[in-house]
């Protein structure tokens, strides 16, 4: 269910992720290693395999801390690592104080994330921890600085990443920021295949294409995923088919843009769903991520029979960013205004209870208070229950930092001007009323049972704020396991549990 968010949170895809991943039972081809035996002093304290030295250089013993900021794609490449790097023999651990080798997996789309990354990254040093720098912030200025002696893993080859981890280990510097090609035309990414620790064990996210067909002048990412690069329909509907034979009830699709899927490879957006629709098993669903207005105007009527399906959440992330034609043409966001009112007027009217989300960006160079109160009166037309808003943030090397710059008290109070007329409407009213039944399924995964629990935690803490005004509501809650009841019964005063 979309939540609220005002300037200070991420995009509607960002995900940040630090936790303790639980490795699925995959087991990779581990290299053959042959340490040299050393003789040890009589005082010496014996080592077992349980108790490695600390600053072994011996690979796939350490244990490894991974930091990812950034987008679902971004966080799906993490839990690509993470498979890999825990199936070659490592220990993926959420305590960054007794992990041998800190993996930060960057995010370039604002200033604070790549801050955060920075500091990160001097704490690693100032902690004696090896580092390996991932994401897109070294893929697209590999050459900064404070990156200089580091290992690099590029977006594109995080299938190699336990040759990287290995290598620095063993004191090297190693770096592979080149992209996955067949016969010179280039591909998707890494293998869709490869083992995955997922953050939640029954969620997947699956990264249908990489890069995009834009060239929106503020964008840094594009420098760092390049131009659309699409995966075959018949491996996405596979991973799809194993990720639901490994428990997941959900697959989430993510990229750049999914709405330009498929341009690169002669198909499109429609066509993968419903292949995908067809491979979904009853009880388990499918959410789209964000689609740029342009790519999907042509195949509207496709769209909404998609978005009806009872397997498919009536859910769209499509950013406006302004409501300012002007704006959004010094953006080079190749749509207008009216091009997005049409989208979401349409899907509106075909598609029963939808929820759209959208996002703004504040204070774009250029932008005047006339071309501001436009997106403002959009904003108090649609009240859209998910809005993004971001204060702009000039990326370097991109041509929107070379424009000239709104100034920053003016962004600060554009921002703050627009959360406060997000916040000062119920996002919600369109969907609850009064003595409305509402059905929740919650399942519980019995092999990660704590896993279940604070999600569903965290799904009721958001159930309880948008429902506590509807003191005549139920919640109804269908549920595969009575352990949780007690946790249902402490958080809302109406339950009432089918077994």
């Amino acid at each position: 269910m979309p939540a609220a968010c005002d300037s200070v949170l991420e995009d509607i895809e960002d995900i940040v992720s630090a936790q303790d991943l639980k490795p699925h039972d995959w087991r990779y081809v581990r290299k053959n290693i042959f340490p040299k035996v050393r003789k040890r002093s009589s005082q010496q304290r014996t080592q077992t395999d349980e108790d490695p030295p600390h600053d072994s250089v011996i690979p796939g013993i350490q244990k490894i801390w991974i930091r990812t900021w950034g987008c679902s794609h971004n966080n799906s490449d993490g839990e690509y690592m993470a498979g890999q790097l825990a199936a070659y023999g490592y220990k993926i651990t959420d305590n960054s104080a007794e992990a041998d080798l800190w993996l930060l997996n960057s995010c370039t789309v604002k200033n604070p994330a790549e801050d955060h990354f920075r500091n990160s990254i001097k704490k690693a040093h100032e902690a004696n921890k090896k580092v390996v720098l991932a994401g897109c912030v070294p893929q697209a200025q590999p050459r900064q600085d404070y990156l200089k002696g580091l290992s690099i893993i590029g977006v594109q080859q995080i299938d190699r990443v336990v040759e990287v981890v290995e290598e620095t280990i063993k004191g090297h510097s190693v770096r592979l920021l080149g992209q996955k090609k067949d016969n010179g035309k280039r591909l998707g990414g890494a293998r869709l295949d490869l083992p995955k620790i997922r953050k939640n064990p029954l969620i997947e996210i699956i990264s249908i294409n990489t890069g995009c067909l834009n060239a929106c002048t503020y964008c840094k990412t594009k420098h760092a995923r390049g131009d659309l690069a699409s995966y075959p329909i018949e491996e996405l509907v596979d991973r799809a088919k194993q990720s639901f034979q490994e428990g997941v009830c959900e697959i989430w699709l993510t990229s750049e843009d999914t709405g330009a899927y498929g341009r690169d490879i002669g198909t499109d957006l429609p066509t993968l769903l419903w292949k995908l629709v067809e491979a979904i098993p009853e009880g388990a669903m499918l959410r789209l991520g964000m689609t740029n207005p342009p790519y999907i105007l042509e195949h509207l009527e496709e769209m909404a029979k998609i978005l009806n399906h009872p397997r498919v959440y009536a859910f769209l992330h499509i950013p406006v960013q302004s409501a300012s034609d002007s704006v959004l043409m010094d953006m080079k966001r190749e749509y207008c205004v009216a091009d997005f009112r049409r989208v979401v007027d349409f899907l509106k009217e075909k598609v029963p209870g939808i929820t759209i989300a959208t996002d703004i960006i504040c204070g774009f160079p250029g932008e005047t208070d006339e071309d501001f109160q436009e997106t403002m009166k959009l904003v108090e037309q649609y009240k859209f229950p998910s809005l993004f808003i971001n204060q702009f943030y000039p990326r370097p090397g991109t041509p929107a930092a070379k424009m000239h710059q709104v100034p920053a008290a003016v962004k600060k109070q554009r921002t703050k001007d627009l959360s406060q007329l997000f916040h000062s409407y119920n996002p919600y009213d369109h969907k609850v009323r009064k003595n409305m039944l509402s059905t929740f399924v919650i399942k519980n995964n019995s092999k990660h049972p704590k896993n279940a629990l604070n999600s569903l935690k965290r799904e009721l803490r958001k159930l309880v704020n948008i429902f506590k005004e509807f003191v005549q509501s139920w919640i109804h809650l269908s549920m595969k396991s009575l352990s949780l009841l007690s946790v249902l019964q402490s958080m809302c005063h109406f339950v009432s549990v089918d077994v």
